[in-house]
């Protein structure tokens, strides 16, 4: 129970990495440059939280099944960051 909570707070902490921190912003530009998000496909994915979690999930839980230790201590990091930003919003 407790490695699903850990996964589930890391795929919130990297998805939106993906869609919405400025850290990767830059990234995105780029691939809307190429593929702009009104058109659908890569660069609406990555403007949509919920969209892109599930692909996110994906990966996260595919690496948990190969190699779990690393994973949960990566992701352990990663939920630890999560929960940070959703308590610092109920905060204000």
């Amino acid at each position: 129970m407790i490695d699903f909570l850990i996964l589930a707070l890391a795929v919130h902490r990297l998805t939106r990495l993906v869609t919405t921190d400025m850290v990767t912003e830059r990234i995105r530009e780029k691939i809307w440059s190429k593929y702009p998000p009104h058109k659908g496909g890569i660069g609406y994915l990555i403007t949509c939280t919920w969209c892109s979690s599930i692909w996110v999930a994906s990966l996260v839980f595919s690496m948990y099944k190969i190699s779990t230790e690393p994973v949960i201590f990566v992701c352990s990091i990663l939920s630890l960051s999560s929960a940070a930003g959703l308590i610092s919003r109920i905060e204000q």
